[in-house]
């Protein structure tokens, strides 16, 4: 997924209300959006590099946002919101290998009355539900971690998909770590002991889980390589 424009440069000045940013670039304080509800666990420290980008909107009230952190010379992609476009054009591109066989990809579908996934990918003789969660932190050497903070949402989710199943349906989650420095992925049960109890629900009762890494730079982010779960 390209950025529209080469993001900008700066320095992490500090975030704060958990939408916002302060950052130091040219010299000036500006107040970017910050587009992540996680805890940011790790990347948060004052004077970290950060790309952000600009948007020409006049309606916008924060005409930055604040896309990727550079933490201990690794680069992390913090924008939740882009996190379905990075998963969509890798789809598209059959990137994926597990999901290769759907030749149909339809967005924000509605299973019931209270839960949309984010995918469903589909074919002549099967259909798929896919739910994506974006993954930043870490906190060991090289071992990615979801969630960051806890998360009720994600639980639900994981608790449709084990309906979905029942009823038919394929059902996957897809963990994207924005950043490339892990080589394996975890749930950090001591954050949510109550998601880690849903995720081994959920493996039992057939759901897949996947894992993949993403390349990142200030030009463009895009799904990288599979990455083994723990």
């Amino acid at each position: 997924m390209k950025f529209k424009e080469q993001l900008l440069q700066g320095t992490l000045i500090k975030r704060y209300k958990r939408f916002f940013a302060d950052i130091n670039y040219k010299n000036n304080t500006i107040i970017a959006h910050c587009p992540n509800t996680g805890s940011m666990d790790g990347l948060l420290a004052k004077g970290n590099k950060v790309f952000f980008s600009k948007s020409d909107n006049p309606k916008r009230k924060l005409k930055y946002t604040l896309e990727i952190i550079k933490s201990a010379n690794s680069l992390i992609g913090i924008n939740t919101l882009i996190t379905n476009k990075i998963v969509l054009e890798a789809l598209k591109k059959k990137r994926i290998k597990e999901l290769n066989r759907f030749t149909e990809i339809q967005s924000e579908v509605k299973f019931n009355d209270h839960t949309r996934f984010d995918f469903m990918v589909s074919n002549s003789s099967a259909k798929c539900f896919l739910e994506v969660k974006n993954v930043t932190l870490k906190r060991n050497k090289h071992i990615a971690e979801f969630p960051d903070s806890p998360t009720s949402r994600g639980l639900k989710h994981l608790n449709e998909l084990c309906i979905a199943k029942k009823n038919g349906y394929m059902s996957y989650v897809l963990f994207l770590i924005q950043r490339t420095d892990c080589n394996s992925f975890k749930i950090a049960g001591d954050i949510d002991n109550e998601y880690l109890s849903g995720f081994k629900k959920a493996l039992k009762l057939g759901v897949k889980m996947l894992c993949y890494d993403c390349k990142l730079s200030n030009e463009e982010i895009k799904l990288n390589k599979q990455i083994k779960i723990i």
